[in-house]
């Protein structure tokens, strides 16, 4: 991601005047819309590639840390599960195989050493949950490559898009596949791309199901004035560029359970939705864009200040609530850690559409301190299939007249109306350390939910030097109405608790649906399956034989006709 000097208000009302950024239809694309200034770019090797013996290198102990239901393992370490002294880790985005979700991969920044500031596609992967991680290198051994994204479509396919340099000048991304089962990638295939894009695979099941969208800066584009494509065949082969409405940045793209495409990002001082309704058609006609609008966040994305002094402050979210559509189209929920008004340099904050994008919310403050000095940045948001939403952020409010940052947590059962008492997960550590010739951790943090908890890669500096982390966070037992409310009809019970052989686990269903009743071990790995069947209303009881099970936490997960509540069960010898 290159380096743009710092949008504020005044200056970006400038740099963005030919944009046309009011809300309206979309149907042709203006041209104007692609700024015709020229800025050069950072995303290159300002040093040559390095070779760096692994087996040379140092090692130290790696961290690895639980707090609460939070634990955090580190991702890039050794064969032993050492950490690598002397390289560097940053920008990780992570991939679950939604097949079998304990097949993850995380993509990331790879520095061999930090004399120098070339990096390659990194990458570990792990088939246990996240409890132990292999990191085996990168993609390319000596090809520059940044900017990783990854997803995973319905089928298990792990997709890494990553933009590399091609001719001295030519930015270009390619996206690299890791069927399922296995981790071996394939060559590669050209994307089109330019610099900061950002991709999303379809894996919903609807009619764009194995499509992959991304979209990039667009006055970094190697293909202008487009500076986005599809795939309409699990990413066999892309499609020549188009440009988006409003010409979005440093932003994100969903897919509603519909199939709807959305496009999100900053536009100067503000930000932009641009929405495809078929897009998701491989057949037919173009791509069209049939709506676009500004989005009020409160604020404006910050970079090059603070904590992250040669990066951005964060990147803007758009999230799709996963649940069936209603009459007046998808739910929408977009966040971003924003420079607001006033004296306070950074918040998370978020806004709701529920009417397809058309009109939103005023804008809501995430975070819950009282301090107006501190940073709140690198905000992440995903969205568990239940609708609950998860956020984290880097947050300094710990340590004040420092930029020593932790690691925090908040969540919302109600469309984002009211969020969670804010929660610390990791102690605090030093963002201005380890620095890879470059002076940021990185751009970003990803971030995937399910009913349990989420799944988020991240990084931090606790062994004195940047390095990427796995980290799984169960959330407490919640339940989420399809209208968005607490549902009190859904009850789960576990007697005894705590047990030593085996416990009886009761359950109410207030109305006839599709009822699973799962378990899972203390970092969300899956150990049985107790229930998976249609029920009527009614009370029911199953029986959980833990005998051979190693003694510890367990979560009981009841999901039934869209609800969703976990329960706490203790196995003791």
């Amino acid at each position: 991601m290159r380096n743009l000097r710092k949008p504020r208000p005044l200056s970006a009302a400038c740099l963005f005047a030919l944009l046309s950024i009011t809300s309206s239809p979309a149907g042709a694309e203006e041209a104007e819309t692609v700024p015709s200034f020229d800025l050069p770019h950072e995303e290159a090797p300002k040093h040559p590639y390095i070779p760096v013996s692994r087996e040379q290198q140092a090692r130290s102990r790696a961290t690895n840390f639980t707090r609460g239901t939070f634990t955090a393992v580190q991702v890039n370490v050794d064969a032993l599960g050492q950490n690598i002294v002397g390289d560097a880790a940053n920008e990780p985005s992570i991939g679950v195989d939604p097949t079998n979700p304990d097949r993850m991969v995380i993509g990331w920044r790879q520095f061999d050493t930090i004399a120098s500031d070339f990096r390659q596609a990194g990458y570990g992967h792990t088939t246990d949950g996240g409890a132990t991680w292999t990191f085996p290198g990168v993609i390319e051994p000596g090809i520059f490559r940044s900017d990783p994204v990854l997803g995973a479509d319905s089928e298990g396919t792990i997709h890494y898009n990553s933009l590399t340099i091609e001719n001295v000048s030519d930015y270009v991304c390619d996206v690299f596949r890791a069927p399922t089962g296995g981790f071996a990638w394939d060559g590669g295939v050209r994307a089109q791309g330019g610099d900061k894009q950002w991709m999303v695979v379809d894996a919903t099941g609807s009619a764009g199901d194995g499509h992959l969208y991304a979209y990039w800066t667009a006055f970094f584009s190697s293909c202008p004035p487009g500076f986005f494509t599809r795939s309409p065949n699990f990413g066999d082969s892309y499609e020549p560029c188009i440009s988006v409405p409003g010409s979005p940045q440093w932003g994100s793209l969903t897919v509603a359970p519909n199939g709807l495409l959305y496009v999100f990002g900053a536009t100067g001082s503000t930000f932009t939705l641009a929405r495809s309704s078929n897009a998701r058609f491989a057949l037919g006609p173009a791509i069209a864009w049939d709506l676009s609008t500004t989005v009020s966040l409160g604020g404006f994305i910050d970079d090059r200040v603070g904590p992250n002094p040669g990066g951005l402050l964060g990147q803007a979210w758009i999230a799709a609530d996963p649940r069936p559509v209603g009459p007046l189209g998808p739910t929408l929920y977009a966040l971003c850690s924003v420079n607001p008004p006033g004296a306070d340099p950074l918040d998370v904050h978020f806004a709701r559409s529920t009417d397809a994008g058309a009109t939103w919310s005023a804008p809501v403050r995430v975070n819950d301190d009282a301090s107006t000095s501190a940073y709140q940045w690198f905000g992440t948001m995903s969205v568990a299939p239940s609708g609950r939403i998860d956020a984290v952020w880097l947050d300094t409010r710990d340590n004040p007249g420092s930029v020593n940052s932790s690691l925090y947590y908040s969540y919302s059962v109600d469309g984002g109306a009211t969020w969670s008492a804010n929660e610390r997960l990791s102690d605090a550590f030093n963002p201005l350390i380890g620095w890879p010739q470059q002076n940021k951790m990185g751009d970003y943090f990803h971030m995937v939910s399910d009913d349990l908890g989420f799944r988020l890669a991240w990084a931090a500096t606790f062994n004195g030097e940047q390095d990427v982390y796995f980290g799984r966070k169960l959330v407490p037992a919640v339940a989420v109405d399809e209208n968005l409310s607490p549902h009190p009809g859904v009850l789960l019970a576990c007697d005894p608790n705590p047990f030593d052989s085996g416990t009886t686990i009761r359950y109410e269903v207030p109305r006839d649906s599709h009822v699973t009743l799962k378990v899972y071990d203390a970092l969300g790995r899956w150990v049985t399956t107790l229930v998976d069947a249609d029920r009527a209303a009614g009370t029911y009881s199953a029986r959980f034989d833990g005998e051979s099970l190693a003694s510890g936490m367990y979560f009981t997960h009841l999901r039934a006709g869209g609800v969703s509540v976990t329960e706490k069960v203790l196995r003791v010898n």
